[in-house]
């Protein structure tokens, strides 16, 4: 097949779905299918890993869900779009957050063939839902095929614009977590280390790990907090640290893909405090990979990765007491830690990105046969 992969985002930029649309390219490409990709790009890029790139215009960042998209809205590409589309015959038009403006809809109507749109976002709220509503219900309508990468995600779209939507989940490079690394050196002084990973922003609920972290350290003096991703603190967490005299959290800042299982393997504990708008786990995941227990808020898309007491703890949202509690639990129960650990280890292999690349593919073929009966049908 020839493929079209289509992501809203600024494939400059490091995101969760750029991530997604770069390991299916990787994965569709292995099983022999000609894939390229298309997307705003604010610096020169030809290819990555071998894909072609398609650029679409320049982003600006935006506000959107509690953290920052970096979006185009080059709408004088529409005629450029429409003629790339047709010149290159695709067999399947894949476009990542079909609801996002404004590429999104451009690709979407201007596209001549087989349409899917995979829908990746969660928020507790609809307004941008219902702001485009007359638009989204006919960029709905020329989607041949939805995909949802989870329950939290499908429930969140469908509630506006019902249909079918196939779950599929985002995958894992998990042999790139679970390969076994040493400690890293700096962080292998016999102290019990607990991992954060995510950007310093308000709804990844950092300001509650801290808080919860500034009271277990008086009763475990050689517990040690890292904190993994791009950003600095917000006001809200800052002024925890300030006033809990927090001064000894380890801020590593970005690392590389390369680096960031060395961390995993370093660490005992892993926390993802998220307070919403969540729509998948994927942080879990990649920790699970590694081996390690996690504690994680009940949230959606934490939920739909984690069951309680199998392959980690949940507690409720903002709750720094429950937080404490968990994380204290596991602190004292090492051996709970290792089954935990297993356990997660052993379900993550269901992630793998072959499996979720073929259930793509698998889905494309379903779709193409079902456009090709009606064709048929009405000729």
């Amino acid at each position: 097949m020839k493929i079209a992969l289509m992501t809203p985002y600024d494939f400059a930029v490091p995101g969760g779905v750029n991530g997604h649309v770069s390991h299916l390219a990787d994965q569709f490409s292995k099983k022999g299918h000609s894939v390229q990709l298309l997307a705003p790009c604010s610096k020169p890029i030809e290819h990555i890993n071998g894909h072609p790139v398609i650029p679409l215009g320049r982003s600006l960042p935006i506000p959107a869900g509690g953290s920052i998209a970096h979006i185009s809205f080059s709408v004088w590409k529409d005629r450029q779009i429409r003629a790339h589309l047709r010149g290159e015959a695709f067999d399947v038009v894949h476009v990542h957050e079909p609801f996002m403006p404004f590429l999104s809809w451009m690709v979407v109507l201007g596209s001549p063939t087989v349409t899917v749109g995979t829908f990746h976002a969660f928020n507790e709220r609809a307004r941008r839902l219902l702001i485009w509503k007359p638009l989204l219900r006919y960029t709905a309508r020329r989607l041949d095929g939805r995909i949802a990468v989870s329950n939290a995600a499908r429930e969140y779209v469908s509630r506006h614009y019902p249909g079918e939507y196939e779950i599929i989940p985002n995958g894992v490079d998990v042999d790139h977590f679970s390969a076994a690394r040493p400690r890293l050196q700096e962080l292998d002084d016999g102290r019990l280390n607990i991992l954060f990973v995510g950007r310093a922003e308000k709804r990844k609920g950092l300001r509650h790990l801290l808080g919860a972290y500034s009271r277990l350290k008086w009763e475990f003096p050689d517990l040690r907090l890292i904190v993994v991703g791009p950003g600095n603190p917000d006001a809200d967490a800052s002024r925890v640290m300030a006033e809990r005299g927090i001064d000894d959290v380890v801020f590593i800042g970005r690392v590389s893909d390369d680096e960031l299982p060395g961390y995993h393997h370093s660490a005992d504990i892993f926390c993802s405090p998220a307070v919403g708008r969540e729509s998948f786990g994927l942080v879990l995941l990649e920790a699970m990979a590694a081996g390690l227990p996690v504690v994680a808020t009940n949230i959606a898309g934490h939920a739909g990765v984690v069951t309680h007491g199998e392959q980690g703890l949940l507690v409720p949202p903002c709750d720094e007491q429950a937080l404490i509690d968990a994380i204290r639990t596991l602190i004292n129960d090492a051996a709970l830690r290792r089954r935990l650990g297993s356990t997660g280890r052993q379900m993550v292999e269901e992630y793998r990105w072959e499996r979720v690349a073929e259930r793509v593919l698998d889905f494309y073929r379903s779709v193409t046969a079902s456009v090709s009966s009606q064709s048929a049908s009405v000729t």
